[in-house]
């Protein structure tokens, strides 16, 4: 019963929209008639009411108001006499004088009063817009009437359908002017399609395609808040009609009026655009994704040109311009869009009927145009009439029963060819791509493709792939799915026993469920997946004799099952597709090995890189395999220099020769404390492990090289090893000086007892005094002695360096002209003081100077130059003498070192003047060229001065 008046209300609804249309139609031809053939007098100007009357809001340039001298602001006063109270009274006035008559216009300029003799025009019109307008109407109409007549039972197809008869209404009926009952009517209708088509192509995008659950439970709010806002445009629209005289509203609420709803058309038509492309991304399958993709691109580029360059402009005030109008042309592709959607990808399932409708056309006109060539052949070549009657029905039934099946075959053919010949060629060329199908190595992309390429192929929307789960041989999972079911989980536990390759079905062929409900020998569990499934279908793909997947394919889109050719094809491509997914799974397993192997070489080289050792490998031939930073670092090659090269081709040649020697050892070997100089030109001190490389099984595949920098560990050996010899000279110093103090002590006072002995004017007296100045001198000697052994501190005073090289100097100053060394004092005056003991400052300066005067035994000159530089005070002493060879610089401040002859020299005043050095908190340095000089540098703490606030 209830089906039966549902049935009753489709029926009843289907022929009210039949009358609707038949209404839409008969208005819109009237409506172009009599758009075409009444003209609405004008006079160019826009007129709003102001205070206290009407003022000219507008000239339209070269009309009849712009020519009689009318300017905007103008004033209007009254129309051959009759006074102008208000704007609709202009319109009024026109109207009564009709078109191409005078009127003389009283007006007032900023206080002055003149006339102007106005000649009344028709109105322009845009028909060639208008046309373009009315055209893209029948085409919406057409479009929804075909879907209507044919699958009018179909669901959203009246929705669809009273979408486009909305359209076809707002684009073809344009009101006259005329103001009369029908032209009334034609400007509501327009009214109520204009807000009502927009909301409607909002309302089908909520409802196409099919929602899953949770959309649906939100949508009714969706729709109901989608028809709020044309409701409330609807009511404004009424009241501002309503509250004006006659028919027309007052010009700026109109245009106001206007502004609001084109926004409301622009914003409308492009929030169904993103709903398509929403529903387009989130599509269940290939069929669906090509008829939202059209959809949608049909939306955008019809709303998208004409709300930026005609709503957008429009609503900001600016006043149309004939190039605006050119938006409108983009209006006419979202129906070609719907259109191409419907016939290519089978929008609604139409396409079909079309296609058989077509082609049953096609034949009986065929039929009939042979009927006639007939009757025209017979009464040309017999001279006779066809006959009539009874016996000419016969005969015409006879010629159909015999012709019209091979004219709808052939039409059909045709048909296919025009309609489907992509999917025709694909047909054909399927094999081809089952062949090309094995180029594609991974897993996710080549099931899409499979399924993408089989749904547009056979036009299938529910397909899904089942490959065999790894660790149970026999056993599938579901890999992916297109089901249209696709919203229900299927994330939870299936049950595909059934898919067993023993299956006799599958051994010999293929497995087909009609329905879940007649799979009556499956299990309660199996019958529940093949229902959330949604599959007729299970192909197997065997490679080798071995099923690997499973092809599940449901109906078509129009609900039919597959013909034998499709399950033929299906069986060629399944084995393609198995070549295809071991193809795949084999990459992949590849593809995980050599991701392996590839952390593993980066986790081995990240250890290289972090040892603070230089490591470079080479292989038999002595090219470089690989060479690590700090290698870089230590011979100042970039890697991408050495990799590749041979060994003395990037190292220096001594030390490229120095391994090529050990390059048939079979142990490590070392290379100690070799001095390696790099590209900057400086030396370094390493030390050089070559050793042996060796594969996994033990076969000898290269060297592997290491180079440790040496340099400062040696130098601070050096300095320690120093230190010690200091420290045992410091020990001697003092008991040497502890024996010698007391025989001193002893001269001393015996020396000055003789001297109080004797009378003052004894000439032994000036002995005596020698004697005790001598014994003081060397007293203070073993004094100095003491204070070199001494590591304790003593008190400093400020000193300052150019006053004790000075006095220095003064006191050299004999000797030097006897040696004919030359002095050049190069001071700075503006030397800070450094703190220290005057006395033993000059004591190291007097060394040095004595030192030079010994290396220029046949004169030179003598450079002592003293600078300041950050916070520190530097001195340095400078001779053109004989110079110290290499080996000896190393040597010069050990104790008791001395080249000079015997008798010259003890050994001990440079390594005296270091532990003085070093007692002031300096440092000391030499410098020498053998034959040309050498240069003593001195560093000695500045004294900061206090800052006084």
């Amino acid at each position: 019963m209830t089906d039966h008046i549902d049935n009753l209300g489709l029926r009843l609804g289907a022929i009210l929209l039949v009358l609707a249309t038949l209404g839409a139609v008969a208005f819109g031809a009237i409506n172009f008639q009599q758009r075409m053939a009444f003209d609405v007098p004008e006079d160019g100007a826009s007129w709003v009411d102001h205070t206290p009357g009407v003022r000219a809001l507008y000239v339209a340039p070269n009309s009849a108001a712009e020519r009689a001298g009318i300017k905007v602001g103008d004033d209007l006063v009254a129309i051959n006499g009759v006074p102008i109270h208000r704007s609709v009274d202009v319109a009024k006035r026109l109207w009564a004088l009709g078109v191409w008559s005078q009127a003389h216009y009283a007006l007032e300029r900023h206080g002055r009063q003149f006339e102007a003799l106005v000649v009344v025009t028709p109105a322009a019109k845009p028909l060639a817009l208008e046309n373009y307008l009315r055209a893209v109407g029948l085409v919406y109409l057409f479009i929804g009437f075909f879907i209507f007549a044919r699958r009018w039972s179909a669901p959203r197809a009246v929705h669809f359908y009273v979408f486009c008869l909305v359209s076809a209404v707002m684009f073809s009926f344009h009101y006259t002017g005329k103001l009369n009952g029908f032209d009334w009517e034609v400007y509501w209708c327009q009214v109520g399609a204009l807000l009502l088509a927009p909301v409607l192509l909002v309302h089908f995008a909520l409802l196409f395609p099919e929602r899953g659950k949770a959309q649906r439970s939100w949508r009714p709010l969706g729709v109901i808040a989608a028809y709020l806002v044309p409701a409330a445009l609807l009511a404004i629209h009424v009241e501002v009609a309503t509250n004006l005289l006659g028919f027309a509203p007052s010009l700026a609420a109109r245009i106001a009026l206007d502004q609001l709803e084109l926004v409301y058309l622009g914003l409308y038509f492009l929030l169904a655009a993103a709903i398509f492309l929403q529903s387009y991304q989130r599509a269940p399958n290939g069929v669906v994704r090509q008829q939202l993709k059209w959809v949608t691109a049909g939306t955008l580029a019809g709303a998208v040109p004409f709300a930026l360059f005609y709503i957008l402009p429009y609503a900001l005030g600016v006043v149309p311009r004939p190039w605006m109008n050119l938006s409108a042309l983009s209006l006419a592709l979202l129906p070609l869009c719907f259109a191409y959607a419907i016939v290519r990808y089978r929008l609604m399932d139409v396409d079909i009927i079309f296609k058989r409708g077509l082609a049953y056309t096609a034949a009986t006109a065929g039929v009939m145009a042979v009927y006639v060539a007939m009757v025209a052949l017979v009464g040309a070549l017999f001279h006779t009439a066809w006959p009539s009657g009874l016996g000419g029905v016969v005969t015409a039934i006879l010629v159909a029963s015999f012709l019209f099946q091979p004219f709808r075959n052939w039409t059909q053919a045709r048909l296919d060819r025009l309609f489907y010949r992509d999917r025709l060629n694909y047909r054909r060329t399927l094999i081809e791509f089952g062949r090309t199908l094995t180029s594609e190595v991974r897993m996710e992309p080549m099931l899409a493709s499979v399924m993408d390429r089989l749904s547009q192929t056979l036009l299938v929307d529910r397909l899904a792939i089942f490959l065999e789960d790894p660790s149970a041989s026999g056993r599938f999972e579901l890999a992916r799915s297109t089901s249209a079911k696709k919203s229900e989980s299927l994330t939870e536990s299936l049950d595909l026993s059934f898919l067993s390759p023993e299956r006799p079905e599958l051994r010999r062929g293929y497995l087909f469920y009609e329905s879940s409900r007649t799979a009556r020998d499956e299990s309660e569990s199996v019958r529940r997946t093949l229902e959330r499934l949604d599959l007729n279908y299970f192909i197997p793909c065997r490679v080798r004799d071995h099923t690997i997947a499973i092809l599940g394919l449901g109906k078509t889109v129009d609900g039919d099952f597959l013909t034998s050719d499709d399950v033929e094809l299906l069986f060629t491509i399944a084995g393609y597709v198995a070549v295809a997914l071991d193809n795949a799974q084999l990459y992949s397993s590849l593809e995980q090995k050599a991701q392996q192997i590839e952390r593993l070489k980066d986790f081995s080289e990240n250890i290289v890189e972090s040892l603070n050792v230089g490591v470079l490998a080479v292989d038999l031939e002595g090219r470089v395999e690989s060479w690590n930073t700090q290698v870089e670092q230590l011979t100042g090659v970039p890697r991408q220099e050495a990799m590749n090269h041979p060994l003395e081709a990037v190292l220096p040649s001594d030390l490229a020769a120095e391994i090529a020697a050990r390059a048939d050892e079979q142990r490590v070997s070392g290379i100690y404390k070799f001095l390696l100089r790099n590209r900057a030109g400086g030396t370094l001190l390493v030390n050089v492990s070559v050793a042996p490389l060796v594969g996994k099984s033990g076969e000898r595949v290269g060297r592997l090289i290491l180079l440790d920098d040496i340099t400062q560990r040696t130098r601070l050996e050096e300095q320690l090893l120093q230190t010690e010899k200091l420290s045992s000279l410091g020990l001697l110093a003092a008991g040497v000086a502890h024996e010698v103090n007391t025989p001193l002590a002893v001269i001393s006072n015996y020396i000055q007892i003789l001297a109080k002995q004797l009378p003052s004017e004894d000439p032994r007296h000036t002995l005596i005094e020698k004697i005790v100045k001598q014994t003081f001198r060397a007293s203070e000697i073993v004094n100095h002695l003491l204070n070199f052994s001494r590591t304790g501190g003593r008190e400093f005073s400020e000193v300052d360096l150019n006053q004790v090289i000075e006095e220095t100097l003064s006191l050299v100053s004999h000797p030097f002209r006897t040696a004919r060394v030359q002095v050049i004092h190069n001071l700075d005056a503006d030397l800070p003081a450094v703190l220290g003991s005057g006395n033993r400052l000059q004591q190291v300066f007097l060394n040095l100077f004595m030192n030079a005067r010994d290396a220029m035994p046949s004169g030179g000159m003598l450079e002592v130059r003293t600078f300041a530089t950050n916070g520190s005070v530097e001195v340095e002493v400078t001779d053109t003498g004989s110079g110290i060879s290499r080996d000896n610089l190393a040597r010069v401040f050990d104790p008791f070192f001395t080249t000079k002859t015997t008798g010259r020299g003890t050994g001990l005043g440079l390594s005296v003047s270091y532990g003085i050095v070093k007692e002031h908190a300096g440092k000391i340095d030499v410098r020498s060229t053998p034959g040309q000089g050498t240069s003593f540098r001195l560093e000695f703490p500045a004294v900061r001065k206090a800052v006084h606030a």
